[in-house]
Order: C-alpha cells, then structure tokens, then sequence
C-alpha cells in the first residue's frame, strides 16, 4: 500500500500517498504556487516526486484547510527547495507561519507541531503522568499488554469502545477526525480503516508512541487507508489547527493524563467547527466516599504531584465541557470507565 514521505528535513515524515499539503496547509504562494508531495511504496527503496501546481489548483480549493502554527494559530506557508520540489536527500524542507514566522520540520515519522520543536537548549519536562508514556519501554508495551488491562477498569475493549464512538459521531461522518493522545495509533488505525472520515490525523506529545504507530502501520501489508492518516506531535494544550477547522476530536483513555483537563478541552473548543463532536473515555471515581471533605483534599494533591487527573467525577467532566462551550453531555458508564461526548455549540 503506496504512502508519501518528505524526503530532506521531512525525511520520511508519514503523510500519505497523492496528499497534498494544501489540503491541511492553508498555504499562501505565488502566482506560480507549488505543493510537494513525494510518493513512496511501504515496501519500496526509490522515492518519486510530484509537483502540483496552477493546473491542478482547482480541484483542491474546496479542501479544508486544518494545519496552524501552535504559537499564534495562524496559517503555514511551505518552505521548500528554490525550484519549488524538495529533492529526494535534500535538506531544509520546512513548513513557516505566516505571521511569526516561526519553521517547523518533520522528522522519519511524523510532524513536529509542538511549540518548542526544534529547541537547542530548552527543554521542558512534563507531569509524570505524560513523561511515562514518552519513554520507549511503555511506548512499546501498550499495545502488547498495557493497554489491555483496562479491562480491569471497565474498559469494554478498543473494538467495542470504537463502535460506541461511531455512534457519536455520526453527526460528523464524512469530515475529519483528531485522534488526540493517540498513543500508538490503535483508535487511529481504526479510524482510518473505517473509511468514515476524509482525514485522519494521529496526534501525540509523545515521539516514541508517534515511532511505534508509524511502525505497526507499516506492518500491516494490506492498511486499505494510508493516504487519509497523518501523524503529528504537539501538545493537547496547544494544537496546531485553525479555529474552527475541525469536524470531531476523539481522546481514548487520554483525559485523565493530561496536565490540565480544562486547558485542553478549552483547545479542543476552539479548534471544532459549530456542531463539531469531542467524545472522550477516561477513568473516574465518585462514589459514595467522593462527597467526603478530606478525600478531596487528598485527591488534589495527588493530582498535583502526579499530573494525572484519574478521579475526576462524573458531574466535573460535565461541568468542564460546559465551561469550554460544549453543549449536550453525554456519556456511557461502566464502573470507573466513561464515555462521555459533548458538541461544540451551533451558536459559537
């Protein structure tokens, strides 16, 4: 099954096979405007590449344009060779924000989207509830086990927790998705397999989960959807997507690890359309000892030392979408499992 790479700073960056960056680019050119893409066979050693240029234009502008810099949210332009190709082995492919300025580059596996890629010196870490999924140890397990055992934890199974996600999302079938927190790939695979949406995107702070989805997407010989699945790391707190741009989010088991639950649904807010869908399964704990006054100071202060937000409650999540913008909660329980959807109000 054929998938693109960007040879040069992009080298082999995975995006997929015909995928021109204008359909997440909303990329300002010249009169002579060029799009790169490069074609690559999953098994295949030579690289082919394309040029799209005036001829071509019409076909694509009714494309959605999705792709932002994370700083300022304002659109990419496309750094490239002077001829307007980036050359199998070249180096300098970037992606530019036309406002600040700022380059951004891909690597073997994904884009890097997040506000400090590229840093020679900072570095900033993350809760321990993030860093541990950025380890190549984990990163390697959840899938082989991990992820697995939360079946203990009501998880009904990726399979069925994908079906129950359909449901939700039929209002937004046919647009594009987010799998955000994607981990390795494993609800993004299913996404993508599904032919239900026209766009894929596996987002994920992590650059090891970002290797072992590139990876297990590479194994599968006969993926029938590659061309609509791209990978892309940034932070959930600061996405790289115009406002508005996005039909739904989906955020398997991810909720309750990230650093600050209400920053990052703020985000996901901002970047759905009118009517847009989050649907979301995390663990939470508000039984009958939650209303005890001592049991949530201990909470908080777990949650502080550990960045993990675990025992959020039932009537939090609601009242969190609801605080973002989102409208109509939903959600589906199984013990400490939830699965909860909200919809961008029709009125933002």
């Amino acid at each position: 099954m054929p998938m693109t790479v960007v040879s040069g700073r992009f080298s082999t960056a995975f995006l997929p096979t015909g995928f021109s960056l204008s359909r997440v680019l909303p990329v300002k050119f010249p009169a002579q405007r060029h799009v790169v893409f490069v074609s690559r066979s999953a098994h295949a050693s030579s690289v082919s590449v394309s040029a799209e240029t005036n001829s071509n234009n019409e076909k694509n502008r009714g494309e959605k344009k999705i792709l932002a810099c994370p700083i300022c949210y304002n659109s990419f332009a496309w750094i490239s060779q002077p001829n307007g190709l980036v050359e199998s082995g070249a180096s300098g492919a970037q992606l530019q924000c036309n406002t600040c300025k700022r380059s951004y580059s891909g690597n073997e596996t994904h884009l890097d989207l997040a506000v400090a890629s590229g840093s020679k010196q900072y570095s900033e870490p993350m809760p321990l509830a993030t860093e541990l999924f950025r380890t190549p140890l984990v990163s390697f397990l959840y899938e082989r086990g991990w992820r697995q055992n939360f079946v203990w934890g009501g998880f009904p199974g990726p399979e069925k927790e994908f079906e129950m996600a359909k449901d939700y999302l039929k209002p937004v079938l046919g647009g594009n998705i987010i799998d955000a927190s994607c981990g390795s790939g494993m609800f993004s695979r299913l996404f993508a397999r599904s032919e239900l949406f026209s766009l894929v995107v596996a987002l994920d702070y992590s650059e090891n989960m970002l290797r072992q989805c590139y990876e297990l997407l590479n194994q599968e010989e006969n993926f029938p959807n590659k061309e609509k699945l791209v990978l892309v790391r940034a932070d959930i707190a600061r996405l790289p997507f115009l406002s508005g741009s996005l039909d739904a989010v989906h955020a398997g088991a991810a909720l309750h690890c990230w650093p600050s639950p209400s920053s990052a649904v703020a985000e996901i807010s901002r970047v759905l359309r009118p009517g847009g869908v989050f649907v979301a399964t995390t663990f939470i704990y508000d039984g009958p000892f939650s209303f005890i006054p001592f049991l949530k100071n201990l909470r908080q202060e777990f949650m502080s030392y550990s960045g993990s937000h675990v025992f959020l409650s039932e009537r939090e999540l609601e009242d969190l979408c609801k605080a973002c913008g989102l409208v109509g909660f939903t959600r589906v329980r199984n013990g400490p499992f939830i699965m909860l959807s909200a919809t961008k109000s029709q009125r933002s």
